[in-house]
């Protein structure tokens, strides 16, 4: 250090406010919170406020001791009075950073910032998605406006793909503010659990032999929940004995549209749907492949997930997809859901062994591209590049 303006600041705390859409079980939520896990609480002063509510993650997140507030602004186009509400909330925290996940609090969070007179503001983009078919148009409305405000709100602008920043850049974000964040996972939290395998197992029905794809995520358009049970109906043709599991939030026997699905292709009989669960570690550690048959991601957590615990996976080419598997797994064209069964089956016919030996090797990549405490020190250090004029 260099000046006394540097050593003024190494002292002083710096109190970062965190803007999300929403904290219900999602991507962006989770690694939130995994941020927040382990943020330096000695040098940085969080909170968090969620455009929506608190959902799912915001007790994990007070239970941290970090604020929390919600809005409560309904889902779709910014509400005004909602926006004067987070105004107040920016100006009160005073914080020093701004730091906004998702494309809505990107435009709310970035105005709110820039008015209350703060210039540290760090957007936050988790998603690879441009189709019209596929996403409200509201978002779409939000994406556009974000695309010209880019240039003036944030001084930077964190993606968690190459393939997000690439199709951002091109929709007429500020490339030059870009920086690619990596999803990061905790290894002591997802590992190979033999006592885990088993108990899951016992509780479906399963033997330790019994052949489990598994796919885990909430039901929704872009997951191609009805992608994976064509896949799987291929699959089951020629492996009668394998087994699929279904877990995230809506994906339940009380899914009328999920249940004709499956009756329809006659997988009834091997098919376990869970619904929401606070377990997934124990889940992953439970499957011999992990699928993931979306029609679009940035970086997806459960592909992350499965690999860290020593799961190898098949999945779409979408996002990072390709990138983050390398050669641990199978990579399939979007929307093939042939090429996805095929891949499943070559996995399955592997020994035992074999599948531990890819996952293994999956469980190293994990471990030397995208451990989560490296992650953390990503974002802090892009913290502490910017000038904030410290109190």
């Amino acid at each position: 250090m260099d000046s006394e303006g540097d050593l003024i600041r190494a002292r002083t705390k710096l109190r970062v406010l965190y803007v999300i859409t929403g904290l219900s079980t999602g991507g962006a939520e989770t690694m939130l919170l995994k941020l927040l896990e382990r943020l330096d609480r000695e040098r940085y002063t969080p909170m968090v406020i969620s455009l929506t509510t608190t959902g799912d993650i915001g007790p994990h997140i007070a239970a941290l001791g970090i604020p929390v507030r919600a809005l409560d602004m309904t889902s779709g186009l910014p509400s005004p009075s909602g926006f004067l509400r987070l105004l107040r909330q920016v100006r009160r925290f005073k914080p020093d950073i701004v730091h906004t996940w998702l494309y809505h609090a990107d435009l709310l969070g970035g105005l709110a910032a820039r008015l209350a007179g703060i210039n540290a503001v760090c957007w936050g983009i988790r998603s690879s998605n441009l189709d019209s078919d596929k996403t409200h148009w509201t978002t779409r409305a939000v994406r556009r406006v974000c695309a010209l405000l880019s240039h003036v709100i944030p001084r930077c602008i964190f993606l968690n793909s190459e393939t997000a920043s690439r199709i951002h850049a091109a929709l007429g974000y500020a490339a030059e503010k870009m920086s690619v964040v990596p999803n990061g996972f905790d290894l002591s939290r997802f590992r190979p659990d033999e006592g885990a395998r088993g108990r899951v197992r016992t509780s479906l029905g399963c033997s330790d032999d019994t052949l489990l794809v598994g796919m885990i995520g909430r039901f929704d358009l872009l997951k191609n929940h009805s992608g994976f049970i064509s896949a799987m109906a291929m699959v089951r043709r020629q492996m009668p004995e394998v087994h699929m599991l279904l877990a995230g939030k809506g994906v339940d026997r009380d899914n009328e549209e999920l249940m004709r699905s499956i009756e329809r292709a006659g997988l009834l009989d091997n098919m376990h749907l869970l619904g929401a669960r606070d377990d997934v570690p124990e889940l992953m550690a439970a499957l011999d492949v992990l699928a993931c048959p979306s029609h679009a991601e940035a970086f997806p957590n459960v592909v992350g997930e499965a690999m860290a615990a020593g799961v190898p996976c098949v999945a779409t080419d979408v996002g990072d997809c390709a990138y983050i598997i390398g050669d641990t797994g199978y990579i399939v064209p979007v929307g093939d859901m042939d090429g996805l069964a095929s891949r499943v089956e070559t996995m399955l016919k592997l020994s035992r062994e074999q599948r531990a030996a890819l996952g293994g090797k999956a469980r190293a990549r994990v471990a030397s591209e995208f451990e989560i405490g490296h992650v953390v020190r990503r974002y802090q250090e892009s913290y502490e590049s910017l000038e904030v004029n410290v109190r």
